[in-house]
């Protein structure tokens, strides 16, 4: 029974015991006798009946806020509405909208409410607490639907006639130790897994584990190759690698194609030469042609292993830390789905530095074909087709190594193999200092986690050599980067910061007379084939401008006249620049070495042309590869130290 009802039974037993009923009723039934008076006051009127589902009368009750104030619900719907169409000056647009906040900021507009009436209006009107959904993917390409069919179709035609097909990525990087992990795990009640309150920090030297990821379409089956190091596409094919000789030669012995199917970007991008570099060299070594389609940008999440493997992994460890490597691969290893998905987990001790690079020529001999159907994101990879396998990572750093020692020759340092040693080990300390100094300005002050291994190719006594290299003008940076096979990033970077470190120290670097190699090709044929001088020809002979007809005099008393020239030639240069800019120029500026496409005695050698006649100005600005402007100012900042030396050049006699 209802409110109504109960009260009209209780005054119907009342007034059958007549008088003292309402007393004795209310005692029994445990009420109010105001209540059971009412309810025969109830019986006894004459009033209409109710209507049907009514157990009160109409107006009864306390008045609701929006009756009492009917500008109440306009008001909230003003500030929770969209910002297109409530108030762009509103208070609450850039906070959090919560149920105290929009019954404060309408107590501030003199309407009194509670939170949770505004609560309640806010589901009466179709509101209701909802997340981000994410559903915008950016600027599509137009051609993505074609490239997911055509992926599709890949995949249908390599499974068809039993060839593997894989698909790649790199989960997040994961930190191992006591740290919080997202999610929950059933545990005696009261007693949670004691964790670090800070994840950002648990050490000085905390490891880190980079998992990738290799899932076998055909099979169900996943291979996690888990990396110490960093994840690079040498990492990434790495892990091919391994899982091939693991399980997919063993799975697949009558196979002769591999198809990858990766996302766009990552350590797996379509643009990475390394990435096609590393997948040449293991097509080469498993005898494969490996197909590899990449999914359009911005559209990973179809990969299949990301909905197949890493959802079910990170299910998997939930709520759990991971404080050993042992932790990592076991937690791996046990994932299961009902669809029968194995996983198999291995640990990689390897190195996998940054800043490799691999140069346009290197990239444009392998034997790569572009597919007819978007060629950048769909192309194979012949077993076969070079003269020589393509180079491995371990290759690359041998061949590296030997380079370093090479480049460590006196006739190019400039200095012996004890003066270049003591030179480092002066350097060394101020390299650490410097490095820590760098961390710490990166990190904000704060002491973070870092696993401590470098991420450069470069040793401090490498990034010495480099400088002194560059120093001296024997060849541009790109020359040096085209030999060592490292990025001009990297390069850059420690030339620029162990030059401030020289110049801290006041560590003068004589540079040479001429720059004499343009070309990695040059300056390799001449380390290995040099004969036993101690310095390298005084002249590269290729060099046409040299020709005693243009400069007349030989090349022998022009090398003199460039020694004698040039290093008050850089002292007058750095002399006027210092009453330019009004002071000592800046740690780390370049100062004058390769400033132009022109070195020092290039100016020198195009004045002496000039002060010849042998041709006009436009004429050596195109042979010099300059502009005019540029050669005119190199040449008037040359003729003032020629006059000064009381240095004749004889006209030529023809033009």
């Amino acid at each position: 029974m209802n409110e109504r009802q109960r009260r009209l039974l209780l005054g119907v037993e009342a007034r059958l015991l007549g008088h003292g009923g309402i007393r004795v009723v209310a005692q029994i039934a445990g009420v109010s006798e105001t209540t059971v008076r009412r309810g025969v006051s109830d019986m006894e009127a004459s009033a209409e009946p109710m209507t049907v589902g009514r157990v009160r009368r109409a107006g009864g009750g306390r008045i609701r806020a929006e009756e009492h104030d009917p500008g109440l619900v306009p008001a909230l719907l003003g500030l929770v509405e969209p910002d297109e169409r409530g108030d762009p000056c509103s208070p609450l647009r850039w906070t959090t909208k919560s149920l105290r906040h929009l019954a404060a900021e309408l107590g501030r507009q003199g309407r009194t409410v509670s939170a949770m009436t505004v609560g309640r209006l806010l589901k009466a009107n179709g509101f209701s607490l909802q997340a981000t959904a994410k559903t915008l993917e950016g600027d599509q390409h137009p051609d993505r639907d074609a490239q997911f069919r055509y992926l599709n179709e890949q995949v249908k035609d390599h499974q068809a006639v039993g060839q593997p097909v894989i698909s790649v990525d790199a989960k997040k990087k994961e930190q191992v130790g006591l740290l919080p992990m997202a999610g929950r795990e059933w545990r005696p009640s009261g007693q949670p897994i004691q964790v670090e309150d800070h994840s950002f920090f648990a050490g000085p030297r905390v490891e880190t584990v980079i998992p990738y990821g290799i899932y076998d379409m055909t099979t169900n089956t996943g291979w996690v190759n888990v990396g110490l190091d960093h994840d690079t596409a040498a990492f990434a094919v790495a892990s091919i690698r391994a899982w091939w000789r693991a399980r997919g030669r063993l799975d697949y012995p009558q196979a002769t194609r591999l198809l990858i199917t990766a996302d766009a970007g990552g350590s797996n991008s379509y643009r990475y030469r390394l990435w096609k570099a590393e997948l040449a060299a293991f097509a080469a070594e498993a005898g494969l042609t490996v197909t590899v389609c990449h999914f359009p940008p911005g559209t990973s999440k179809w990969n299949k292993i990301e909905h197949r493997l890493f959802s079910h992994i990170t299910t998997n460890w939930r709520g759990r830390p991971l404080t050993s490597h042992e932790v990592v691969l076991n937690t791996i290893a046990a994932t299961t789905t009902r669809t029968g998905l194995r996983v198999e987990a291995v640990l990689d001790h390897g190195t996998y530095p940054t800043g490799v690079a691999v140069s346009r020529d290197q990239l444009q001999a392998l034997p790569i074909t572009p597919h007819a159907e978007h060629g950048q994101w769909n192309y194979s990879i012949a077993p076969t087709g070079v003269a020589t396998a393509p180079p491995s990572a371990d290759q690359r750093t041998a061949a590296r190594t030997q380079t370093l020692q090479l480049l460590a020759d006196p006739r190019l340092t400039g200095m012996s193999t004890a003066e270049l040693d003591a030179l480092q080990a002066r350097l060394a300390p101020a390299q650490a200092a410097r490095s820590e100094q760098h961390r710490y300005v990166l990190r904000g002050g704060r002491r973070v986690a870092t696993t401590g291994r470098s991420r450069s190719l470069l040793r401090g006594a490498d990034e010495v050599l480099l400088t002194v290299l560059y120093l001296r003008q024997v060849c541009p940076q790109k020359v040096l980067c085209d030999l060592l096979g490292i990025n001009p990033v990297t390069i850059g970077q420690a030339i620029k910061a162990t030059r401030q470190l020289i110049d801290e120290q006041k560590i003068s670097i004589t540079p040479t007379v001429v720059r004499y190699f343009t070309r990695a090709e040059d300056l390799r044929a001449w380390i290995t084939n040099a004969g036993p001088a101690t310095h390298p020809p005084t002249l590269p002979a290729r060099h046409p401008l040299t020709d005693p007809r243009l400069t007349g005099m030989n090349r022998e008393a022009l090398h003199a006249l460039l020694q004698k020239l040039i290093v008050p030639y850089a002292a007058a240069i750095e002399e006027r620049r210092h009453r330019q800019r009004g002071g000592e120029r800046r740690l780390g500026t370049r100062a004058g070495v390769f400033r132009q496409k022109i070195t020092d005695s290039d100016r020198i050698l195009a004045t002496v042309l000039y002060r010849r006649r042998v041709c006009g100005l436009d004429a050596l600005a195109e042979l010099f590869d300059v502009c005019r402007s540029t050669l005119r100012n190199a040449i008037n900042d040359v003729l003032p130290v020629l006059d000064d030396r009381r240095i004749t050049i004889t006209p030529a006699q023809h033009r």
